[in-house]
């Protein structure tokens, strides 16, 4: 399990995190999503002890990164894909990592085809693309079989092949009981794959909640109807209280009211109908809903 608990981060007079408390549990992806600059980078290094808190902690299963022994056996990190020896092969990068944390060397050419770069094992890393520097951090986050993933937007640079393996990982990650922490900007990806979402802006907390939970209790609900006589629908409408809006295609969009009750109230006016649906907005729309007022220029 991750613990932040009052998690705070000053620069001078600009608070980047402020009071930050959340848990993420084992068995299920966790989205950590925020607009850009809302502190979401500079909270996964204070968890990993790449950046010291002025105020509060980050535990992971229940002591600081910086006392874990072995760390890349207790958590497998993707912050940056950038590496210092980018001289040195895919291989011997992974046995490096995997020599310092007492990891099987045979591990590395395990990871490697996990992350389909069996191939290219003996390239350099200065030759390798962005998709295939990424993939090389993932199969260095999963090379100690860490209980714990803390990912900073991993899609970066994969294909849709890539997605979708990766998708499938984080999945089978978190169903055999491991905590998974996945920052990401995809709002679609992060709808097909998060179980719960933790939502920061301006380094505090706007909502930790399920996936499902979050875009009933924020997202926008509305009726659409399309009809042959639209005006005269939006009269009856606007004599009922609604206020209905034109959408780009012609149809009405109508909040407030239920379909049934669109329905009876377009029977009584004799009013054809072609179209009457319920919406619900998705993730993208209801994360841009809650923090449209929340990014920050300077925030990191």
């Amino acid at each position: 399990m991750i613990e932040a608990q009052n998690l705070t981060k000053r620069y001078g007079e600009n608070t980047v995190v402020a009071g930050l408390t959340f848990t993420v549990r084992p068995g299920a992806v966790t989205g950590f999503l925020g607009p850009n600059g809302a502190g979401k980078s500079t909270t996964m290094r204070m968890m990993l002890g790449l950046t010291r808190p002025d105020a509060g902690s980050a535990l992971i299963g229940g002591r600081p990164y910086h006392e874990l022994t072995y760390p890349a056996r207790q958590v497998g990190a993707l912050l940056d894909t950038a590496v210092s020896h980018r001289g040195l092969t895919a291989a011997d990068h992974l046995r490096w990592i995997a020599q310092s944390n007492r990891i099987d060397r045979r591990r590395a050419a395990e990871v490697l085809e996990m992350v389909g770069l069996t191939a290219v094992a003996r390239r350099r890393i200065g030759t390798f693309s962005l998709g295939m520097g990424q993939r090389l951090g993932l199969a260095a986050a999963l090379l100690g079989d860490p209980p714990v993933l803390v990912l900073d937007e991993p899609v970066n640079g994969l294909d849709a092949e890539g997605i979708r393996w990766l998708r499938h990982l984080l999945r089978s990650m978190a169903a055999e009981g491991r905590t998974v922490l996945v920052s990401s900007h995809l709002m679609t990806e992060m709808s097909m794959v998060a179980d719960h979402l933790i939502v920061i802006g301006r380094g505090r907390l706007l909502a930790q909640t399920s996936t499902s939970e979050f875009i009933e209790r924020h997202a926008r609900t509305y009726v659409r109807v399309r009809t042959p006589e639209p005006l005269r629908l939006h009269q009856e409408l606007q004599r009922r209280g609604a206020s209905p809006r034109l959408a780009h295609d012609g149809s009405l969009e109508i909040d407030g009211m239920t379909a049934a009750e669109i329905n009876r109230l377009a029977a009584a006016g004799d009013v054809p109908l072609e179209e009457l649906s319920t919406h619900t907005g998705s993730l993208e729309d209801t994360f841009l809903k809650l923090t449209g007022n929340e990014g920050g220029g300077t925030r990191v």
